[in-house]
């Protein structure tokens, strides 16, 4: 009997011993510090090799990925891991989300891993007792995990939520429910975002001392540039519990670019609060990039790269390479180090910071204009705001315009404005201003006449009409710039002193036009009158009046004694070769 309890006590601690240890890793899974989940885990996991909890936390700690950059053999090492679970205790439910898990992630059929959540959650629904008919909240819990993993194409987080919610009527305590919740709610979209914070709320709740929640909370105001209140969740978190480190590197990311001491110091407390792996190291090789310490970075940078035996087993190096090299205005190392970075980075490193490394550095090579905007074209798909996309055009637009392509700069001129609720002054005026050089001259003077409309009062929309106008009737024959350029006069005439550089030339080519094209000679004697009427000792008016006054006296004479005007009998007065000078 005594040897009977002796086991059984033996077992209840080595079971107590296992949730420990799982317990554990879990944490370290949350508080993102992957190197010791996945030590804790694999511990977990060789002295229970056919316990299908520690086989799926295991799996999990496989799949946990720095800034989400997870890789195919990862995928492949937990894939590794289940399906060996699989081989050697059959269809647990616990391998069977660890699977579905795993399609989600390499984009596979979703209704295939909700058959096997399904599967799942009937194999552990109780079929007898109190709980007759209720699900197991830690496999329900796990399938909302699957699906608010990955990107927001990956999974259904709708599903996941609805997991979720079983979750948490059957566990009353566990708060980890209610985070996935809420980060299954953001994967939604940011529109969910007040329903995410409901749920982060719950799980403080559940538990007033997770920095995770508050953490998470203050994410999502960072996100709304909400500064007030992303403080103050972030300081939440790091009462609640200051050895959590993503508070620290998601506040050091903040000061980086605008108080490189301030943000020293949150590395520094995320430093000594994160494991102690390349990736840690590779933070502070970024610190010291963003310090303008280059020297110091590209060292730190190498020592990393003798560390991990190669630098083709950490290609994100390559990325801070590019990043000094380019910096130090050594533009050959930092094209050959970003080309490098892509050619062997895993597809999850690729972030749209890298590709506007990636723009600068090219646009710097003169015929490379088109391979930064493939660069461009990436990172718009990656980073979907509208106001990093409305830069990344404005970046693709610059390097043309340098390169002196108005049709390709025309392009994205167009693109960045589809971006914008509406176009402003500034918008309207490169984007005229290059239909011009285009040659898009009809589209140029919509746009120009659209800006008149808009903006009355400044100057750019007339002078483009007429610029455009002008050009579309190259040799005045149609003198379908008249108009143009007496709305310019109108607008000049508000501030002749002002505009005396600019006013008189439309005149000239008015009276030049009906002239010499038009053929008629009293107009053109009141353009001059009107000129000589703002600027009375303007040469060229006192010069062609007399010229024209004695040709309108010529024609009437000749009328007058029965014979025929044909028009301007003295076409070498001078008066041909006037024209607008804009």
């Amino acid at each position: 009997m005594k040897k009977t309890v002796s086991l059984i006590v033996t077992a209840l601690l080595a079971v107590q011993c296992l949730m420990a240890q799982v317990a554990e890793g879990i944490k370290f899974l949350n508080y993102e510090k992957y190197k010791s989940a996945r030590e804790t885990l694999k511990k977990a996991y060789d002295a229970n090799p056919k316990d299908p909890q520690a086989i799926y936390w295991y799996g999990q700690s496989l799949i946990a990925a720095e800034a989400g950059e997870l890789t195919k053999a990862m995928i492949t090492s937990a894939k590794d891991v289940y399906q060996k679970g699989l081989q050697e205790i059959g269809s647990d439910a616990w391998l069977l989300v660890g699977m579905g898990h795993l399609e989600i992630l390499e984009g596979g059929d979703i209704n295939s891993a909700k058959q096997k959540f399904e599967q799942a959650i009937t194999a552990t629904t109780e079929t007898r007792g109190r709980n007759k008919g209720k699900g197991n909240p830690g496999i329900l819990n796990a399938i909302g995990r699957a699906n608010a993993d990955g990107g927001s194409k990956l999974g259904d987080p709708v599903y996941g939520i609805e997991k979720l919610k079983q979750a948490a009527a059957l566990d009353l305590t566990n708060p980890d429910i209610y985070i996935t919740m809420g980060i299954s709610y953001l994967k939604m979209g940011g529109e969910n975002g007040g329903e995410a914070v409901k749920a982060y709320q719950e799980a403080i709740v559940r538990d007033p001392k997770n920095a995770r929640a508050m953490f998470r909370i203050g994410r999502i105001y960072q996100s709304q540039n909400n500064k007030e209140l992303f403080d103050q969740f972030y300081g939440n978190a790091i009462a609640a519990d200051p050895t959590y480190p993503p508070v620290y590197y998601n506040l050091y990311n903040y000061y980086a670019d605008k108080d490189v001491p301030k943000a020293k110091e949150y590395l520094d407390k995320y430093v000594a609060n994160a494991d102690k792996d390349p990736n840690t190291d590779l933070f502070v090789a970024d610190y010291l990039f963003r310090a303008g310490k280059y020297n110091e970075s590209l060292e730190k940078v190498k020592q990393i790269e003798a560390e991990v035996g190669g630098i083709d087993k950490m290609p994100k190096l390559y990325g801070i390479y590019a990043y000094n090299y380019d910096r130090t205005n050594d533009s050959l190392k930092a094209k050959e180090s970003i080309e490098k970075f892509f050619a062997t980075a895993d597809a999850a490193s690729l972030t749209s910071e890298y590709y506007g490394l990636a723009i600068k550095i090219y646009s710097r090579f003169p015929g490379s204009e088109d391979v930064a905007a493939g660069y461009i074209e990436k990172a718009m798909q990656l980073d979907t705001l509208a106001a990093s996309r409305v830069n990344y055009a404005k970046m693709a637009s610059d390097m043309y315009a340098k390169a002196k392509n108005p049709q390709k700069q025309l392009v994205w001129l167009k693109k960045g404005v589809s971006f914008k609720k509406e176009m402003g002054i500034t918008d309207y005026f490169y984007i005229t201003d290059a239909s011009i050089k285009a040659g898009e001259l009809d589209e140029a003077l919509r746009l120009s006449n659209e800006m008149i409309q808009k903006f009355p009062d400044q100057i750019y929309g007339y002078r483009f009409a007429v610029q455009s106008a002008v050009a579309i009737d190259s040799d005045t024959t149609k003198g379908t710039a008249v108009p143009s350029i007496m709305q310019y006069i109108d607008f000049l005439k508000k501030d002749p002193a002002k505009n005396q550089r600019i006013l008189p030339f439309q005149f000239y080519y008015l009276a030049s036009y009906y002239h010499d094209k038009a053929k008629d000679f009293t107009k053109t004697l009141e353009v001059l009158n009107s000129l000589l009427s703002i600027y009375p000792e303007d040469k060229y008016g006192l010069q062609v009046k007399p010229i024209v006054e004695k040709e309108i006296a010529a024609a009437q004479k000749q009328q007058g004694s029965g014979g025929k005007t044909t028009g301007n009998t003295s076409s070498s007065s001078g008066t041909s070769g006037a024209g607008s000078n804009l």
